[in-house]
């Protein structure tokens, strides 16, 4: 028994291996920001969305994707594009006054659609930890794909944020080969094959991990959107299984509290699927300033209200009093685009 403490002792990390984030902070937070989709041009300094970001005053900005549009396989290339980025006074504005969080998406992973088969990733993912100032010890460093997670405040007031990878693992998607239908764009069809994953074994080991950690609130950011599949675009239902896996795990840990957050489709939506009683919601904002109009004019079954084509910044407020927590997306000029309410209360598996 004793050297078996003191292994523990002397190996502390093993303890931490289950039960927490990769992260964690004391400070109790009620606003998150976040968004997708930025093209930055050179000597370009002005978008207002930024401007309406921070105006939220959010504790935390979260970078959901195509935070560039790289597209490319020379790192040279993809550094200028973050550069472009990191010159721009609207980000710097967001930097100086939030705490800012980030994954990728395709264009800022190196290429459109892109799965694990891009020769670039390992270099890629050096390159974007560098630009977002990932710490050097962190794990993110240290394993494939940048997925990770964040806990913030404690007693009763716990935060958790999972930051999924929905590239570096990814299988090539089956291109569409129906007749293309009204309000689709067509582009992909679901796969059959049971053998394609989406986030691969090693991240679905860890997210099982993570679902387990003690959260009064639990936001699951992924680039592409996790509830709609009918646009044809990418999204979790391209690998039905996968998502199925994901709602699965909800269920089977009782994740209360949880919801999704997504970007990638250059609009804004808010989409709701019950697991059983359960109403998980998917938070999409995309186009920080590259909105599409056709596309929001896509079909969605799943849609709470109606989606936005505007450029768009997505907001979290939570009423840690009221027990409750607002799905917000806000428009150029900070007008509201969705607002949707929702009590912890709903949130609840049986």
């Amino acid at each position: 028994m004793k050297i078996f403490i003191l292994f523990l002792a002397l190996f502390p990390s093993l303890l931490s291996a289950e039960g927490k984030s990769d992260v964690s902070f004391p400070n109790t937070i009620t606003k998150i920001a976040f968004g997708s989709c930025y093209k930055g041009k050179a000597n370009s300094n002005h978008d207002p969305i930024f401007d309406v970001a921070v105006e939220c005053k959010p504790d935390l900005f979260i970078f959901l994707g195509d935070n560039i549009y790289g597209d490319t396989s020379d790192m040279k290339v993809l550094e200028k594009k973050y550069a472009i980025l990191g010159a721009h006074r609207g980000f710097q504005n967001i930097v100086k006054n939030t705490k800012v969080l980030a994954t990728w998406d395709d264009h800022d992973y190196g290429v459109n659609d892109g799965g694990k088969s891009y020769s670039k990733k390992v270099e890629s993912q050096k390159i974007f930890l560098d630009f977002f100032n990932e710490p050097k010890d962190s794990v993110r460093h240290q394993r494939e794909g940048i997925y990770t997670s964040y806990s913030f405040g404690k007693n009763g007031k716990v935060v958790q944020i999972i930051l999924l990878d929905t590239r570096y693992f990814r299988d090539e998607l089956p291109k569409s080969k129906a007749k293309k239908a009204p309000g689709t764009l067509n582009w992909y069809q679901p796969t059959t094959d049971t053998s394609k994953t989406l986030l691969g074994k090693a991240q679905w080991e860890w997210l099982e991990k993570q679902l387990q950690v003690p959260a009064d609130v639990r936001i699951i950011g992924s680039s592409i959107q996790m509830i709609a599949h009918e646009k044809g675009m990418e999204n979790w239902g391209n690998v039905p299984h996968e998502r199925k896996r994901f709602y699965d795990l909800l269920k089977k840990h009782k994740a209360h509290h949880t919801f999704a957050i997504s970007g990638d489709v250059h609009f804004a939506e808010l989409s709701k699927k019950n697991l059983g009683n359960y109403p998980l919601y998917d938070l999409t904002s995309s186009g920080l300033n590259r909105p599409q109009k056709a596309w929001a004019n896509a079909i969605n079954p799943s849609r709470v209200g109606k989606a936005s084509w505007e450029t768009n910044v997505g907001l979290i407020e939570i009423d840690w009093q009221a027990s409750s927590l607002a799905l917000k997306v806000l428009g150029p000029d900070g007008n509201s685009l969705i607002d949707h309410p929702v009590k912890f209360s709903e949130l609840e598996f049986e």
